[in-house]
């Protein structure tokens, strides 16, 4: 038996303390200002886009119809 303490079916994940790199990541690039520009209007056209579909979508929410109100209403006058 060798000197690890306890049988690991993976043993290289025992030793891969031995063999860590001191190699670091290189940093992140900075990003242009045309992708900054860019991320700034996918945003807002995101956001542009919920808040049209609120206004949009905001009558049929409403609980009155006045429309179908005054469609009743003669309804109800010609009988």
């Amino acid at each position: 038996m060798s000197g690890r303490r306890e049988p690991v079916p993976f043993a290289f994940l025992v030793e891969a303390d031995r063999f860590r790199s001191n190699v670091t990541p290189p940093p992140r690039a900075r990003a242009s200002a045309g992708e900054i520009a860019g991320r700034w209007l996918l945003g807002l056209t995101i956001i542009a886009a919920l808040v049209g579909s609120l206004v949009v979508g905001m009558p049929a929410l409403s609980l009155d119809h006045p429309a179908t109100q005054t469609q009743q209403s003669q309804a109800s006058e010609n009988r």
